[in-house]
């Protein structure tokens, strides 16, 4: 690689590092609290590792990043922290009227963050995608069923939840909200492990069931971070369709394009590319 080349392929990493630590140094001080400085340098910095690492051509980049990222989460904020970082935290934490833990990783990862990367958590931290992406069926073979709708179902099932346990004056929450992480979790895993066997499709459970798209969804769609489709030069082979494992028509450079909102910015679709067009 010629010298010249290396703060460009560099440049990605290093603006998407700096947004993650202005984030961490903001809520450092505006919270008083240094958790949140190592927390999100350290998120901002696995991410930069990992990117960096894709630029220059180290084809498990993704894994690293979503290993690093979300086992961090699961065991450390969940299992040993014994935060509730699933959605129910969320509700959780914001019916106390509290922006922390959960609260604060929805508005920058889910809420707010999709409009720079878009689905890019599901690509690269969630911790129940890193095990599904593990199972025999990266590429779909099968078009998507239309049961999209099931996701609002679950959805509305953690609100609920939550909700009852604030108007029935459920007693120690904390140790509730827990316990429902553990559970939910072994839950979101049987139920993605099962559906991905079931319709060969690692991806099924993100695609029908995941209330956390509920959120990701709308603002992805203004993403400033997506797949650009040259159109010139796309020669319509259908490998990116086919290897993409959220059927998104990426050949088509329109923000309209079918599924374009689910997008998890994986790369898998330029890799495969053979003209380039895809960047």
């Amino acid at each position: 690689m010629k010298p010249s080349n290396l703060p460009r392929k560099l440049l990605p990493s290093l603006i998407l590092f700096a947004i993650f630590d202005a984030v961490a140094v903001t809520l450092w001080l505006t919270k008083n609290n240094l958790f949140y400085l190592i927390n999100f340098t350290y998120i901002g910095g696995c991410i930069a590792v990992g990117i960096a690492l894709y630029a220059f051509g180290w084809k498990h980049a993704r894994r690293f990043v979503q290993f690093a990222v979300g086992t961090y989460m699961l065991v450390y904020l969940g299992l040993i922290g014994r935060e509730n970082m699933q959605i129910e935290g969320f509700w959780y934490y914001l019916f106390l009227g509290v922006f922390e833990a959960a609260t604060i990783h929805y508005a920058v990862a889910k809420i707010f963050g999709p409009l720079l990367f878009g689905r890019g958590w599901c690509g690269y931290a969630c911790w129940t995608a890193m095990i599904l992406d593990l199972l025999p069926y990266k590429h779909p073979k099968a078009p998507r069923k239309k049961i999209g709708w099931l996701r609002y179902v679950t959805f509305a099932l953690s609100l609920g939840f939550v909700s009852a346990l604030f108007l029935l004056q459920v007693q120690n929450l904390e140790t509730v909200m827990f316990w429902a992480f553990l559970i939910g979790n072994a839950v979101y895993y049987a139920a993605g492990i099962a559906l991905a066997f079931l319709l060969k499709d690692n991806r099924a459970f993100c695609k029908y069931l995941c209330p956390v798209t509920v959120f990701l969804k709308p603002m992805s769609f203004f993403s400033l971070l997506r797949i650009r489709c040259d159109e010139s030069k796309c020669v319509h082979c259908g490998k990116c369709l086919r290897t993409c494992p959220m059927n998104v028509e990426v050949n088509n450079d329109s923000r309209k394009r079918k599924n374009g909102t689910e997008c998890i910015l994986c790369m898998e679709c330029k890799d495969v590319c053979p003209t380039k067009a895809l960047h």
